[in-house]
């Protein structure tokens, strides 16, 4: 048995051109910050696969195949994760394999329509997993998991933000933002003017909210998260002051904004105006916008080895 005698065998998986493929960092199911090879959307996932024996001359198969995988996996259903697509290819029929044997892969017509994505109680995320079936044993499998990210055109209509909120005798304030659909490089502009002002105000802020709903109809579920926190006011405002706002995205760790996802999750982003006053009150007032990507991000890395060790289930 494998686990008496140790592995027959072992698989590497590495990508086509991978030495030229991006990486981007993404937290794994248990927690640890990992770089996977980056994706776009509509790109072909192409590779070899590699088998070497490890204590025989000669293995006994009844079949090679690789698989290409999209799951979304809920936090409190983790065991059971929706499958969005599976792609299979067989590499080799049943027989033997001896040395080292190498087969090629691709998988060009891909339906990577979503991002990757790891939230507090969902992850949508794609791997390949090779499996080398035995008779009379312990198949061989191995994992491997890779990003993918999508570039969205710039919407034809883009219409800015205008609203007024106030407390009745107290406040009443009138905000505007440049625009209501943003990329994720791109810069938030606009401005607030203070119409009347009757309490002491010591200071106002934007945070950036994302909001990740699981489930459907009364079961969803949704969690919030401030991602930032700009202040944009120190101080007292006067009747008729104007407050400028210049807010930049790039630096913050966020996601294009993903509408409900098979069914299974969506996460939307808002802008949370912030005013605090001397005793400590806060009056805000909430405005969803839509982020999309316009580029692909992540970096190259240099890696001593670049392929990923087998593992065996």
């Amino acid at each position: 048995m494998s686990f008496l005698w140790g592995e027959a065998a072992r698989i590497d998986l590495e990508f086509k051109d991978q030495k030229n493929l991006k990486q981007v960092a993404y937290e794994n199911e248990n927690g640890q910050v990992e770089q996977l090879y980056l994706f776009p959307g509509d790109a072909p996932i192409a590779g070899t696969v590699t088998v070497t024996l490890l204590k025989k001359k000669k293995l006994e198969i009844q079949g090679v195949k690789i698989e290409l995988l999209g799951h979304i996996e809920l936090l409190y259903d983790r065991g059971n994760p929706y499958e969005m697509f599976q792609l299979v290819k067989e590499l080799d029929p049943a027989g033997e394999i001896t040395g080292k044997k190498v087969y090629n892969f691709e998988f060009g017509n891909c339906p990577k329509n979503y991002e990757t994505y790891n939230g507090h109680n969902v992850r949508l995320r794609y791997f390949l997993r090779v499996k080398i079936t035995r008779p009379m044993a312990y198949d061989i499998t191995k994992t491997v998991d890779f990003a993918v990210q999508n570039i969205m055109p710039d919407p034809e209509i883009n219409n800015s933000i205008k609203m007024e909120v106030g407390i009745e005798d107290c406040l009443h304030i009138e905000f505007e933002y440049n625009k209501c659909k943003y990329h994720l490089d791109d810069v938030v502009v606009g401005k607030i003017f203070f119409l009347l002002v009757r309490i002491k105000i010591k200071h106002m802020e934007i945070v950036i909210i994302r909001r990740e709903s699981t489930g459907s109809g009364p079961n969803t579920y949704s969690e919030s998260e401030n991602i930032a926190r700009f202040e944009i006011m120190d101080g007292a405002p006067v009747r008729g002051e104007s407050i400028p706002i210049r807010l930049f995205l790039s630096p913050y760790n966020l996601t294009p904004t993903m509408k409900n996802v098979h069914n299974k999750f969506t996460v939307k982003y808002y802008l949370n105006l912030v005013l605090v006053d001397e005793e400590d009150r806060r009056y805000f007032k909430q405005q969803e916008i839509i982020l999309r990507r316009k580029r692909i991000s992540g970096k190259k890395l240099l890696s001593k080895d670049a392929s990923v060790e087998s593992k065996k289930k």
